[in-house]
């Protein structure tokens, strides 16, 4: 059983003519009597009772054509799917970001767009480190990725990156720290001998790598008292007297009280999130995702 013998049968039966069948599918009747044959033969019953006036569906056949009709609706709407994959409408694409992301208003507005630009297509969003993302897009668990990586960051060969956007990184104190009292900028240098609460260094976290490259830079390794895997946990963390962080200044939209955040006076503050993608991935879907996420919506 095939396509063409489930669309010849479906026409034989609404037609209920053999001939009518014919000029509705632009074939010759003889084909097309074979194969509503071979059908019947294939299946062991008698779909249609014919004779030279006319043309009748049997219980069977009565059975069969509604579900020829499903079958054939089915596979349009595969042949639809396909269709929509091949011009970047269709199909599953996977997002990666780092925590602070989401925090752009930009990276709501580009996956709201992107869906419903594209209705038929579905957009995982994956939360993973800047380094969790690079090993994820080598061995092609994701698709597409919003990292963010240390200053020293140089993309793999096999990887393209885009810049998206910067924010500066900020010394995040408790309220009432001295350092906080201090007019303009901090330098570097002042946070020498203050414990650091960080992301975690394991996990390929670019802010942990950008901290301590500033810190090398400013001649000091940073006294790390404590890990956490979430900015806000971290600033309420330093809320709690715990120690100090760095973090982007886009963190301050946390509004968690019992924190100072102060700029920094050194050189590489500025942090970047880019977009990052195989540079050998040719498919329409990430085509179309890139360039909604690269024109800014």
């Amino acid at each position: 059983m095939d396509f063409r013998q489930l669309r010849y049968f479906v026409a034989v039966a609404e037609e209920l003519s053999f001939s009518g069948a014919a000029r509705r599918l632009h074939v010759s009747q003889p084909p097309l009597s074979l194969q509503i044959k071979a059908l019947e033969e294939e299946l062991g019953s008698v779909l249609l009772n014919r004779n030279n006036r006319k043309v009748e569906l049997t219980e069977a056949g009565t059975l069969f054509l509604e579900q020829a009709r499903r079958a054939l609706a089915y596979l349009e709407r595969a042949g639809d799917v396909v269709r929509q994959a091949a011009r970047g409408e269709a199909g599953e694409l996977r997002v990666s970001f780092t925590a602070s992301v989401p925090m752009f208003e930009a990276f709501p507005q580009i996956v709201q767009a992107f869906r419903a630009r594209h209705p038929g297509a579905r957009a995982d969003l994956i939360h993973l480190s800047t380094g969790q993302q690079l090993r994820a897009l080598a061995d092609k668990s994701v698709d597409i990725g919003f990292l963010r990586p240390s200053p020293l960051f140089e993309p793999p060969a096999n990887i393209a990156v885009a810049q998206l956007w910067t924010d500066r990184l900020v010394a995040v104190l408790p309220a009432g720290h001295a350092l906080a009292r201090r007019p303009g900028p901090l330098p570097m240098a002042a946070l020498a001998d203050e414990s650091f609460i960080l992301f975690p260094r394991g996990l390929g976290c670019g802010l942990f790598e950008h901290v301590t490259v500033l810190a090398s830079r400013a001649g000091f390794a940073p006294h790390v008292r404590q890990e956490a895997r979430e900015g806000a946990t971290i600033i309420g963390l330093v809320a709690a007297g715990m120690g100090i962080s760095v973090l982007p200044d886009t963190y301050m939209k946390t509004g968690i009280p019992g924190v100072t955040y102060c700029a920094l006076d050194t050189r590489d503050a500025a942090s970047r999130v880019l977009l990052a993608y195989r540079a050998d991935d040719a498919a329409p879907l990430l085509r179309r995702f890139r360039e909604t996420a690269l024109t800014g919506v």
